[in-house]
């Protein structure tokens, strides 16, 4: 698999980086900038945006990402993607001021995969 092939959007399920693995949902767009570079872009439930730029190789996608939270306080992080496939991946990231005795979890199936007969 190469980094073309990973292009696209994903719907997102993931839990997060604190002791009651808080659920939520969203959507990923990943894109490629003139490098190569992934550029990635997350909304998450109906009202929080974030960005990010990372690379991929070996089927890992890794990604430093950044958004604005509650009060307008920034918050970065880092997230790691394994893709099983070029339709389905799992991963774990974490922030910086979030619970660090905790792992977020995030997992991604393409939006419009084709299905195989």
């Amino acid at each position: 698999m190469n980094v073309n092939d990973i292009v696209g959007e994903y719907h997102i399920l993931g839990n997060n980086q604190d002791k009651d693995a808080t659920e939520y949902g969203g959507t990923l767009k990943l894109s490629l900038d003139y490098h190569l570079k992934i550029i990635a872009k997350w909304n998450i439930g109906n009202n929080q945006e974030q960005f990010g730029t990372g690379f991929f190789k070996d089927d890992i996608l890794v990604i430093s990402f950044n958004y604005i939270g509650e009060n307008d306080k920034s918050f970065k992080g880092t997230v790691v993607y394994k893709f099983l496939n070029k339709d389905i991946f799992d991963g774990f990231w974490s922030e910086k001021h979030a619970n660090q005795e905790f792992l977020g979890l995030e997992r991604g199936s393409r939006v419009n995969a084709k299905k195989e007969t």
